[in-house]
């Protein structure tokens, strides 16, 4: 499949669609989204990640490797990072307010960004230059696509 034709498979799974919650498998940061449609689709980013609110990142993917004050050095196996802290708060938030992805953004060299309602903006920005997968976005049980192309 051609890459613009993955771009508007994409973007047709995720506009619109309702940003349930941010996590992370291991250290992958996840977004779950439920579509339009009603399914079940997730973005995991084995790339650096961070999610801005009005121009102030109030979360990113290196947020994993400082742990929560008291947490030790267990930490990270235990979710007991500033990630998973921040991760909460945020799932909190977008438990009350179900906002829906207003915007799908495709740049230069994988990045991608997803904006909604207030001013949140997530924002994925490969830094690899070889062709292990910085980031998919799948339906659950269904279709995968990534950046670089192939690499899924």
């Amino acid at each position: 499949m051609a890459a613009n034709d993955e771009m508007t498979e994409i973007r047709q799974l995720l506009q619109g669609a309702t940003v349930r919650s941010v996590g992370r498998a291991a250290d992958m940061s996840v977004v779950e989204f439920i579509s339009l449609r009603g399914e079940a689709v997730n973005a995991h980013m084995q790339c650096p990640f961070r999610i801005v609110q009005q121009g102030t990142i109030i979360m990113g993917s290196r947020d994993m490797t400082y742990p929560q004050r008291g947490a030790g050095v267990e930490a990270f196996d235990q979710f007991k990072t500033i990630y998973d802290s921040r991760a909460a708060t945020l799932n909190g938030i977008l438990e009350q307010l179900r906002p829906a992805v207003a915007g799908v953004i495709f740049g230069d060299a994988g990045y991608v960004a997803l904006e909604w309602d207030p001013g949140f903006r997530a924002e994925i920005f490969p830094d690899c230059s070889g062709t292990v997968e910085a980031w998919r976005v799948s339906v659950r049980g269904g279709l995968h696509y990534g950046f670089p192309q192939g690499s899924v």
